[in-house]
């Protein structure tokens, strides 16, 4: 008897291999294109630090209240080159805040003029109203004078004038009245005799407002008679 031998061809391999190159290739074509596509948006790029200094530093142009003087010297300007000038009730400078601009809290600040070389201020005038009148020290004469001041503060310190013109006029009578027939003679009698009221009216508002701020008392008119 014959046996009958059947051969078995192989089973093809070729199919699966096309198939599985086709995943892989599939695979990474996405790859490169979600690769691309995050690479041109600037996904692997390093992100810039912020250190905690710049994080808490503050606008180079913000706003704050310089202290000021009562005569009207100026003071050192701030951290970030502001004019903020500041000074104390006698003409010394002192020191001015961060950003030297005014609060309405503090005392009155300096008014300043732009300038392209320095840093000028701006001038304020009161003429007090009436005139003053007073007898002179040991003699029959009067003494009549007219008075202006001038400050570089803020509005505040003409406000505080007129709320104090009365009591003001009481202490320039006190330092008129004291003036004597040879002080007339003297060459820088005026002059001096506007330091003293300009520092005694300083001195009244420094007691009632915590600031004076007039720097020059002018006689608008002088007479004795």
């Amino acid at each position: 008897m014959v046996e009958e031998v059947v051969e078995v061809e192989p089973k093809a391999k070729k199919p699966i291999l096309l198939i599985v190159g086709g995943v892989v290739a599939l695979l990474l074509i996405v790859v490169v294109a979600v690769g691309g596509t995050l690479f041109a948006t600037g996904f692997f790029k390093p992100k810039a630090e912020v250190s905690a200094d710049e994080m808490l530093e503050g606008d180079a142009h913000g706003a704050a209240a310089p202290a000021a003087d009562a005569h009207g010297a100026p003071a050192k300007a701030d951290a970030h080159g502001a004019a903020a000038p500041a000074a104390d009730a006698h003409g010394a400078p002192a020191k001015a805040d961060a950003h030297g601009a005014p609060a309405k809290s503090g005392p009155p600040t300096k008014l300043t003029k732009k300038s392209p070389e320095l840093t000028r201020f701006d001038f304020s005038y009161l003429k007090l109203d009436n005139d003053f009148l007073s007898n002179l020290t040991g003699s029959r004469k009067v003494m009549s004078v007219q008075i202006a001041i001038m400050t570089r503060y803020d509005q505040r310190v003409l406000d505080n004038v007129k709320k104090h013109e009365m009591a003001l006029r009481s202490v320039i009578l006190d330092v008129m009245r004291q003036t004597v027939d040879a002080d007339l003679a003297k060459p820088d009698f005026r002059k001096d005799l506007a330091v003293r009221i300009r520092d005694v009216m300083n001195t009244f508002l420094e007691k009632y407002e915590d600031f004076g701020g007039i720097e020059e008392v002018y006689f608008t008119s002088f007479v004795t008679q």
